[in-house]
């Protein structure tokens, strides 16, 4: 009789303190899609240098894109590796689509950049960052670096791009 009230005890305690924790998403949304952000940017610098040509990476509050123009005109957006982006709710309200690399923030998530007017930027083929107004081979005005924040739920997650060398982590 005494384990069994033990048992139930400890049930207790267990389904008052972790059961709130084990249905709460926005902490795990916020490391996933600070990992995608981390893979996209990483991806562009690649997709650069293996092509020999300029990738743009256009960040705003909502989404993370890959184009090869500055505008992401249809004819010029990246097609994913896998063929189409993770087609979540936000993604698919966010980037118009499944079938280029662009994916939309989680709802419970928020995304800022700092320095905050240099969110959108492209590599070179060198695989180096430069602001949307530099042309190669001018010199880079990019700042160095450029980070990104993703917030939820009191944590912070930080992708950061290095100005000289692009190295994204």
């Amino acid at each position: 009789m005494i384990e069994l009230v033990a048992v139930m005890v400890i049930a207790g305690l267990l389904a008052t303190f972790a059961v709130n924790r084990f249905f709460q998403r926005d902490t795990f949304d916020a490391r996933g899609f600070a990992d995608q952000v981390t893979n996209i940017v990483r991806y562009g610098q690649k997709l650069a240098v293996a092509q020999n040509r300029a990738v743009f990476v256009s960040i705003d509050a909502n989404k993370v894109a890959l184009c090869f123009d500055a505008g992401c005109s249809n004819a010029q957006k990246v097609v994913p590796p896998t063929g189409n982006n993770s087609g979540s709710k936000e993604t698919l309200q966010y980037c118009l689509g499944s079938n280029w690399l662009c994916e939309g923030r989680p709802s419970g998530v928020t995304m800022s950049t700092d320095p905050v007017k240099s969110a959108s930027f492209y590599f070179d083929a060198l695989g180096q960052p430069y602001a949307l107004a530099n042309v190669f081979p001018d010199a880079s005005t990019f700042p160095g670096p450029l980070q990104i924040s993703i917030q939820s739920n009191g944590l912070t997650r930080t992708v950061t791009v290095e100005g000289e060398t692009g190295y994204v982590h």
